[in-house]
């Protein structure tokens, strides 16, 4: 398996459990937004908005600006690929479990259909 910085994985994965994250991240996908502009479709208060913003920020996923008294939030999705990476790697293993399955699961099909075909119901005239 590839190593991973599992201090930044942490991070990443962190700020990603959370729905209100999640969708800042959406938010910022079309364009930098201020810190009130990702906050206004929350009910929340602007402490609670930063926190989630700082926690956003200390994985890597957004890049603050400031501009006088405005900060300017952008989407950084590299750090995002370490766990895309992450994930791919059990992917093999889930891949190769339902491969199984779905060879069981034909099996099972045929055995069944090679029975029915057996068993044909006798018609009444």
């Amino acid at each position: 398996m590839v190593k991973y910085n599992s201090a930044q994985l942490d991070d990443v994965f962190q700020a990603l459990a959370d729905p209100t994250r999640r969708a800042m991240l959406g938010s910022l996908t079309k364009q930098p937004l201020s810190v009130g502009e990702l906050a206004e479709p929350f009910d929340m208060s602007l402490a609670a908005a930063s926190k989630h913003i700082k926690l956003l920020e200390r994985a890597g996923l957004i890049e603050r600006n400031v501009q006088g008294r405005t900060h300017l939030c952008r989407l950084n999705a590299q750090p995002m690929h370490a766990g895309m990476e992450w994930l791919r790697h059990y992917e093999q293993f889930w891949t190769q479990k339902l491969d199984a399955l779905e060879a069981l699961l034909r099996a099972e099909d045929e055995t069944a259909g090679k029975k029915s075909a057996r068993k044909k119901p006798h018609r009444r005239r």
